[in-house]
């Protein structure tokens, strides 16, 4: 059976082969072996390319049986490239073993698209993260607080990452605006600062479910923005 798949990551693996981590529409996040992967075979398999994939084995570890350009490349640049990296590194290291999202290998799709296509790049990836979140059981409300209030414009909250928002008397590290979580909620962008504490707030959601490492592509996305010595 074919399905849709984007290469995530691809590394050499025996002599001649590669291994390449997989999201496919159909199966959710793999692995699969492609052979003779160093000669022209192995040139499809890309990040962000739209790709019709056949895989073969029962097992955790699949063959690649067949692998074709399914659509248009997206081809990414400078900051828009280090954030396809970042996509990628989010899905490999937080999606469980072959589970289908079809919806959200969709979202992935239109993200990637968009970041050709030059879109802003910011609100790309908080939305990103957002609906990665969700789909995970880990999203929370941004319009009420882990009491079930309403979100108060002139209201004090930081994150509990295990429950939501929890309302607070006063600025601390790390806590947030009410009116910016209330211009996330609306994805409003052109509100000041909210892009800035929606940053804040997903690397607040996410760290948890990271762990202790650090995520390679959000340190290379440092260094190229570093100005030159």
């Amino acid at each position: 059976m074919s399905q849709l798949a984007f290469v995530l990551h691809s590394r050499p693996y025996k002599e001649t082969s590669a291994m390449v981590d997989l999201f496919t529409r159909e199966q959710g996040r793999l692995r699969a072996v492609q052979r003779s992967a160093r000669g022209k075979s192995g040139s499809g398999a890309r990040p962000f390319l739209p790709l019709d994939v056949e895989l073969r084995g029962r097992g955790e570890l699949k063959s690649i049986a067949r692998l074709e350009s399914a659509g248009i490349p997206n081809l990414l640049a400078g900051e828009a490239l280090f954030s396809g990296f970042y996509l990628n590194e989010l899905l490999i290291r937080l999606l469980p073993a072959e589970v289908a999202h079809p919806q959200f290998f969709e979202h992935y799709a239109a993200t990637v698209a968009a970041l050709a296509q030059g879109r802003p790049i910011e609100p790309l990836l908080r939305a990103f993260e957002w609906r990665l979140l969700d789909e995970l059981g880990y999203g929370f409300a941004l319009d009420t607080d882990r009491h079930g209030e309403a979100i108060a414009a002139d209201g004090i909250y930081r994150l509990l990452t295990d429950a939501g928002l929890e309302p607070i008397g006063q600025l601390q590290p790390g806590s947030f605006h009410g009116a910016d979580l209330l211009a996330m909620a609306e994805a409003d962008w052109s509100s000041p600062g909210a892009l800035a504490a929606a940053k804040r707030l997903m690397r607040q959601a996410l760290a948890p479910h990271l762990g202790g490492r650090p995520l390679v592509s959000r340190e290379l996305f440092m260094i190229l923005k570093e100005p030159p010595k």
